[in-house]
């Protein structure tokens, strides 16, 4: 299953400068080693020691939530986009 991953820019350098990518996978999880695999370094930005997703990275599958469904077991079908959105902190 296709899926675009839009990539914010703290993470193009990743991609080349790739602002979308297309990777295969049937849950965020598989999408996620997808994303590393052809762009080495996203998992360790993004996934803790212990494979969890870091407090300061929100995914959202669509318009939803991963922490709301089911983690990095949520569901994607082809077509749908995966977005990564870090944290960013001000004062």
């Amino acid at each position: 299953m296709s899926v675009t991953v839009r990539v914010p820019t703290t993470f193009r350098t990743l991609t080349g400068g790739a602002s979308e990518v297309e990777v295969e996978g049937s849950d965020v999880g598989q999408v996620l080693t997808a994303l590393d695999a052809a762009h080495p370094g996203f998992k360790d930005r993004l996934l803790d020691g212990e494979g969890k997703l870091h407090r300061f990275v929100q995914l959202y599958v669509s318009d939803d939530d991963i922490r709301f469904r089911e983690g990095l077991d949520t569901a994607v079908a082809d077509g749908e986009t995966l977005s990564i959105i870090p944290a960013i902190a001000g004062g």
